[in-house]
């Protein structure tokens, strides 16, 4: 297989603890499909940093080393990273020598990475796989003390995080609602177009060659040189991503250095323990949460499941009706724990999902099948789920879920299409692995939240989700939304009033 060519470009001004951090996780890049080439502009004023690149460069990597100039001081403490504009314009500069030497030399993607960050091994890998001219990874950083943690990406201007529409006037009690659903939103692992972006970004040969640059537009006052480049990439008609799968560390202070074990726990690498699989027998346990579902699917679930489950956890988050009994009858003679809350604790759903999770692990399972009670497989799910199994190369299934409207239409338009992405409902138990949960009291996911670190595929198998087929479920649905999240804090408020909607547009199921 002719494998596609990547330089890895990266001017390097930095403390040598936390660039040897950086060049660690730069030697763990998984390189299947792809050759990697390295370009570091040594602007260090520490003679240890530039031993250490002169190190990488004598492990045996390919690397062009160039040398920077002295013009520019860049101070960082335990405040901040000070820019003043000399070193703005140096990087900028530094950064348009890569892409040209990038372009001349033919390589078929520039990966530009800033020297205070660790990445995944398989960052480049996946980048390549979305497909887009332009992709930057996300990560997040406290930018200043009193700061939350926010992104490396925006959506306008210098740093706008507030979705809007053009001219649109917005009240300030607005614009933080919409940027604490436009934070939440890209929390969830997923690939999302942005305005701006830097740091960690992969650019194809494409968008190269096209004029991309670094170098300051005369009439703009807007501060910092991925600024130019992303404007310059919208004039040219290049859309800007960010991934949110493989988020990377920023190492933006010293102290930052404690927290890097940690993150490479996270993905597994070569000296933590070993992946967990087996070639046969593997125990498939249902995780479910119930609350007052006697008249509605759960009897019809429950027995497109038996037969095929070896467990099953429940957790029942307050029924006052016959949930718990159709459970017993219906799984009778399967290993059943069912959880009783006294009372509901969906107004926190990631504490809800949390409790589910851990009562599930707590029965050492090894692959878990985490649907709702109004969700149902096609049939060609179970003629398929031991091959799914029995394998070791994922941990993690993705399926398509379409929001049935009916018993014989889904919807179909801009506020539901959840069947045009994949999401995680079979995922093998790896103990030795560090979840970590999307802390937001409502959509939240049912998994935690990091689970696609781990080696994962889509399916083809599709579910079908009833829980709005009915006018009824829609209502109830619409005041429970409108009651535990009024301002739209972790939804999207046009789709919540949708649900009402009196003449959607749908589309008829097929069956496979």
């Amino acid at each position: 297989m002719n494998k596609k060519r990547v330089l890895v470009g990266s001017p390097v001004y930095q403390k040598t603890k936390i660039l040897d951090a950086f060049l660690k996780s730069l030697k763990n890049l998984n390189r299947k499909t792809i050759s990697i080439d390295y370009m570091f502009v040594d602007d260090n004023i520490d003679e240890n940093s530039s031993k250490l690149l002169a190190e990488f460069e004598r492990e045996g990597s390919t690397v062009i080393n160039i040398w920077g100039n002295d013009q520019g001081v860049y101070i960082c403490d335990d405040e901040t990273h000070h820019w003043n504009d000399d070193f703005m314009l140096k990087v900028g500069n530094y950064k348009n020598d890569i892409i040209k030497y990038a372009i001349e030399n033919k390589y078929d993607y520039l990966f530009f990475v800033d020297s205070d960050l660790v990445v995944h091994p398989d960052l480049i890998e996946h980048l390549k796989a979305a497909n887009k001219d332009i992709v930057s990874e996300i990560f997040w950083t406290q930018w200043h003390n009193d700061r939350p943690l926010e992104p490396n990406v925006w959506l306008f201007d210098e740093y706008d995080l507030v979705p809007k529409r053009f001219g649109e006037i917005l009240s300030e009690e607005d614009k933080d609602i919409r940027r604490t659903r436009f934070l939440n939103q890209i929390r969830i692992p997923g690939l999302y177009e942005v305005g701006g972006l830097g740091a960690c970004t992969l650019i194809s040969r494409a968008v190269l060659i096209k004029g991309v640059s670094f170098k300051p537009i005369k009439n703009l006052t807007i501060h910092g040189e991925d600024r130019f480049f992303c404007i310059r990439a919208a004039v040219l008609g290049i859309d800007l991503f960010v991934d949110t799968y493989y988020s990377a560390y920023h190492i933006y202070r010293e102290k930052d250095l404690d927290g890097v074990q940690d993150y490479i726990a996270g993905y597994q690498p070569d000296h933590a323990p070993a992946r967990q699989y087996k070639k046969h027998g593997n125990k498939l346990t249902l995780s479910m949460i119930v609350k007052n579902e006697g008249k509605r699917y759960l009897d019809q679930v429950l027995n497109s499941l038996k037969g095929h489950i070896d467990e099953a956890v429940i957790i029942d988050d307050g029924s006052t009706d016959n949930t718990i009994q159709i459970c017993k009858e219906i799984l009778k003679g399967i290993p059943l724990n069912i959880i009783q809350n006294e009372q509901s604790m969906f107004a926190d759903e990631v504490e809800l999902r949390k409790k589910q999770w851990n009562e599930t692990i707590k029965t050492n399972p090894d692959w878990i099948l985490n649907i709702d009670a109004d969700e149902m497989f096609e049939d060609s799910f179970w003629d398929n789920v031991q091959k799914l199994m029995n394998q070791k190369a994922y941990d993690c299934y993705c399926f398509r879920l379409y929001d049935m409207w009916s018993e014989t239409h889904y919807r179909e338009d801009d506020y539901w299409n959840a069947h045009s992405i994949y999401r995680s409902f079979l995922l093998r138990y790896q103990p030795q692995f560090n979840y970590n949960w999307k802390e937001t009291p409502q959509h939240c996911g049912r998994f935690p939240a990091n689970i696609l670190s781990l080696p994962n595929a889509t399916c083809e198998i599709r579910l079908k989700h009833l829980g709005w087929a009915t006018e009824e479920d829609r209502a109830a649905k619409y005041k429970r939304y409108k009651h535990l999240d009024p301002d739209a804090l972790y939804g999207i408020r046009d789709q919540y009033e949708s649900i009402m909607d009196i003449d959607p547009k749908l589309m008829k199921w097929e069956e496979s």
